[in-house]
């Protein structure tokens, strides 16, 4: 019974596909650079909503990069993988953070709501009382 090899992934793919990756991340921090500037120059209109606004896009912004970063971690570990075995492990590596970022993300998201809304309100309230 002739013994099986493991697949490896010949050097110059993994080369390239490092190569690609570099490129695509200093993409996309290009792009991360330009969002950031387009909300640091967002203007509202209420100070409340403004700042709420932009608090709420920054953090989205911050997820977004967080987010990518650690697919491009993930991209990285599986072109230096050697074999299936690896890219299992690093796969289900990333899915545990990535659940456990998502819990974070969304109880951070929801606790910065639920401020804009108490925040909102109570500018609502003190504009329609009458002076």
């Amino acid at each position: 019974m002739a013994i099986k090899t493991p697949y490896e992934v010949p050097a110059e793919m993994r080369d390239f596909a490092e190569r690609s990756v570099e490129q695509a991340r200093k993409a996309f921090d290009g792009f991360i650079g330009a969002a950031t500037k387009a909300v640091d120059s967002a203007h509202g209109s209420a100070e409340t909503a403004r700042v709420s606004t932009h608090d709420a896009a920054r953090k989205a912004i911050s997820y977004a990069e967080n987010n990518v970063a650690a697919a491009f971690d993930l991209a990285q570990k599986l072109v230096q993988s050697k074999d299936i075995t690896e890219v299992m492990a690093h796969q289900s590596e990333f899915m545990k953070a990535q659940v456990a970022a998502l819990q974070t993300q969304l109880k951070e998201f929801g606790a910065a709501a639920q401020e804009v809304a108490t925040k909102t309100a109570e500018t609502v309230a003190k504009a329609a009382k009458p002076k």
